[in-house]
């Protein structure tokens, strides 16, 4: 019998198909979970997919021998129709009797508006002990956090135009319905639906024993929910929702809190959920999360740097250690850094290099290219084209990119102790005002979040992430990096006329037991150019094949001269003559 306080629900078929429809029974399945009527006329994919229970597969060959579901009227065979109303187990049953492969009902049913099934069903479980953000610093211009919340031990939420709530535990999708008869007229829409999402964590989600936060003057306050959700009169409404509050007589800095901890606060909602941050609220006083007991506890460990050792010097054949300790120390306070120069100078050797030792590993080291046609959705998060690999339809869905994808994993629980870097190579040659959007912002800001633009998430870059760009100066056809990436940035020269790159070759063609003569041949083709920006790198004459019999005339031929050719375009130079081997060999004597 279909449940009288639910309305009808939709689920659409994959590839833009047609539509099929249900509602919740006022009787309960097997599994604890309320039967779920589909539809006589909803449509059924006619295809079954790996990941498909036994159950189902049995359940739809039945349907179809008894003629519950029959092929559809237009002849198609990608879809079925059903012919009577099919009761089934839960929503999730008879999700996927009518995809054809196992999928979330609460999910994929959906109401006329498109909210979820999710919405109306109450949670059945929620951890034992979470952490709350209430602002209160600024409600309609007053100060509630001194004023009020911790002289009388509360802690309040605004609800003016909010009608009388019938329900002890509302659902999300019955705060909805009130809030859209309180405040018509009266707020914007993404001023409602935050108002819904504040609501349902202040009511329904919040337990007596939760650590609730917030802050005011500079200063976190913290305390413990002492009692149930209460909805009373006060002056303008201003705390007609009210949770009583056991609160700290110590308060702490803003300026002193963890990092993580204020990229958290910094969320623009009325009501933040601080559980992923607990145990840095533990650390300040407040009462620690439930352990688990199965799992110990892991020992907490402090992000830092991998030290520079001599073993890392002279792999590099870096002589000078204390440039390699500037290197790290600009890491650590910067968190980003460019490797700029001309080329053949390793910009990109030394960045991968050193992101494995300073991160302790090559799998905490991502590595992307930038070109002219490279984006925001390329870099961080967009909708791509994405074919389902069993259905073979194709649909666009949210992507990460390589820089969300690296956040996400420094930010799991275990790895926020370890570096991660991304390298980026050739950061100058994309549109950088393009490609990083609001993520400018984050760069600079590490303890802030901001609101993205596709997801919708609150994020904020992790501090263990790391950022080595690399930046080729001798291609004039690539944009300047603007000053506001200049500002984000720490920017470290290589170039053969500064260390370490200055006598780079000459050490290592001692190492490998060379001729030193084609250092000497680089050191005098350099001193020849006066644009520092066109100086030729010795990684050109690192490799394997200038070594063997006649390599040093054919590198330089092929490799070498031609970007001298370019530094002089339209000048009429003879470039053999000015900068062959043989002429610098005679100018040397």
């Amino acid at each position: 019998m279909k449940h009288p306080d639910y309305p009808e629900f939709r689920l659409r078929l994959p590839g833009d198909g047609p539509t099929a429809h249900g509602c919740l029974c006022t009787e309960f399945g097997n599994n604890g979970s309320l039967r779920f009527l589909v539809r006589q006329g909803s449509s059924v994919s006619a295809n079954e997919w790996p990941g498909l229970s036994d159950i189902t597969r049995r359940q739809r060959a039945a349907l179809r021998a008894d003629g519950s579901l029959v092929n559809a009227p237009d002849g198609g065979s990608r879809y079925w129709v059903a012919a009577r109303d099919i009761e089934c187990n839960s929503a999730s049953a008879a999700a996927s009797l009518v995809i054809g492969y196992g999928v979330s009902g609460p999910e994929a049913w959906r109401d006329a508006s498109g909210h979820p099934l999710s919405d109306y069903l109450t949670p059945s479980w929620r951890a034992p002990r979470k952490s709350w953000l209430v602002r209160g610093s600024n409600v309609s211009g007053r100060d509630l956090v001194h004023r009020m919340w911790l002289n009388e031990g509360l802690v309040s939420l605004s609800g003016a135009h909010l009608p009388p709530l019938d329900e002890p535990d509302p659902t999300k999708s019955s705060l909805r319905r009130y809030v859209e008869d309180g405040y018509e007229g009266t707020a914007s829409y993404s001023q409602k639906r935050g108002l819904v999402d504040d609501l349902h964590a202040f009511l329904t989600q919040m337990r007596v024993g939760d650590t609730v936060a917030t802050l005011s003057q500079g200063q976190l306050h913290l305390g413990e929910i002492a009692g149930e959700a209460q909805q009373t009169d006060s002056p303008g409404g201003l705390t007609n929702l009210r949770r009583a509050v056991s609160w700290q007589s110590q308060a702490h800095p803003y300026d002193e809190l963890p990092e993580e901890l204020q990229q958290k606060l910094s969320v623009q909602h009325d009501v933040v959920d601080l559980t992923s941050v607990a145990d840095a609220l533990a650390a300040l006083g407040a009462p620690a999360p439930v352990p688990d007991e199965e799992i110990p506890p892991a020992q907490t460990k402090e992000l830092d740097l991998a030290p520079v050792t001599d073993a890392l010097a002279s792999e590099l054949l870096v002589h000078d250690r204390a440039w390699l300790d500037e290197v790290r120390e600009l890491l650590w306070d910067e968190r980003q850094l460019i490797f700029y120069g001309p080329p053949g100078t390793g910009k990109t050797y030394l960045a991968m290099k050193l992101a494995e030792h300073f991160g302790g590993g090559a799998e905490q080291v991502k590595l992307v290219q930038f070109h002219p046609s490279y984006a925001y959705e390329d870099f961080f998060e967009g909708f791509r084209p994405v074919e389902d690999p069993e259905t073979r339809e194709v649909a666009f869905r949210l992507n990460a990119g390589p820089l969300r994808e690296l956040a996400d994993l420094a930010s799991r629980e275990g790895n926020k102790h370890i570096p991660h870097f991304l390298i980026i190579d050739e950061i100058n040659r994309a549109n950088l005002a393009k490609v990083f959007g609001e993520l400018y912002f984050l760069i600079e800001y590490r303890k802030k979040t901001v609101r993205l633009t596709y997801s919708g998430d609150d994020f904020a870059l992790p501090p263990n992430l790391f950022v080595i760009g690399t930046m080729n100066t001798a291609d004039r056809s690539i944009a300047l990096v603007d000053a506001a990436m200049r500002r984000r940035f720490a920017f470290v020269e290589l170039s053969p006329r500064t260390e370490p790159t200055r006598g780079l070759l000459a050490r290592w063609l001692e190492r490998e037991g060379k001729d030193d003569e084609p250092a000497r041949l680089l050191n005098a083709l350099n001193g020849l150019l006066h644009d520092p920006d066109f100086a030729i790198g010795p990684s050109y004459l690192m490799k394997p094949g200038a070594h063997r019999p006649g390599g040093l005339d054919r590198t330089w031929r092929t490799k070498i001269l031609p970007l001298l050719s370019e530094y002089h375009f339209g000048e009429g130079i003879d470039i053999e003559h000015r900068y062959g081997l043989d002429a610098l060999r005679e100018a040397q004597g």
